[in-house]
């Protein structure tokens, strides 16, 4: 099979905008392996944020998640946070990516999120044995890369200015929407009623 993208294709914006909006089981006729074996930790993370732009473009949360094979650096999932456009509670970034991938070990993968898991999102990565998650922001969110390591997993900061600013700019859009993805429904009635 020929492929887009080879040893001698330059891992660039575009190459890695096209990454993120091809569904994960067509890579294959995208990427030849030399290629993936060439992207390192940031062009991960970079597809990660662009897939955060999508969600945002659709009107939801911009947070993008990929799970990378820690052997073959092949992308086995992908995904972003649905919450608005399914109108789905849990349909964050990290989850979505992860049922992309299916069910396969999990312990021979790193997932790299924009940003940084929500308590729903950081149970379910231990949960499912990850042993590495490259977290994109805690500029803006913070607070369960600790319990991560605790659990055994490798937890790694590389903020990508792209996510902060566009995450940033969604909390001021949108504060309320921030509040229920990261805290659940009650945390937006207890804001409301002033507790």
């Amino acid at each position: 099979m020929t492929t887009l993208l080879t040893s001698t294709s330059c891992v660039d914006f575009a190459a890695l905008n096209a990454i993120a909006h091809m569904p994960t089981k067509s890579l294959a006729a995208l990427l030849a392996r030399d290629f993936s074996q060439k992207l390192q930790d940031a062009d991960f993370m970079r597809i990660a944020v662009l897939l955060a732009q999508k969600s945002y473009d659709e009107g939801g949360c911009p947070i993008g998640a990929v799970i990378v094979d820690n052997h073959t650096g092949q992308i086995v999932g992908k995904g972003h946070n649905t919450l608005v456009q399914e109108s789905h509670p849990y349909n964050h970034g990290e989850t979505s990516a992860i049922r992309d991938a299916g069910r396969i070990d999990f312990s021979q993968t790193t997932l790299y999120t924009s940003l940084s898991p929500c308590d729903v999102c950081a149970t379910l990565l231990y949960m499912r044995g990850f042993n590495r998650v490259v977290v994109g922001d805690v500029t803006n969110a913070s607070g369960n890369e600790a319990l991560l390591r605790e659990k055994g997993i490798t937890v790694d900061i590389l903020e990508d200015a792209m996510g902060i600013a566009l995450y940033g700019q969604f909390r001021k859009e949108k504060p309320e929407q921030d509040l229920e993805d990261w805290r659940g429904k009650a945390a937006v009635s207890c804001q409301q009623c002033g507790e």
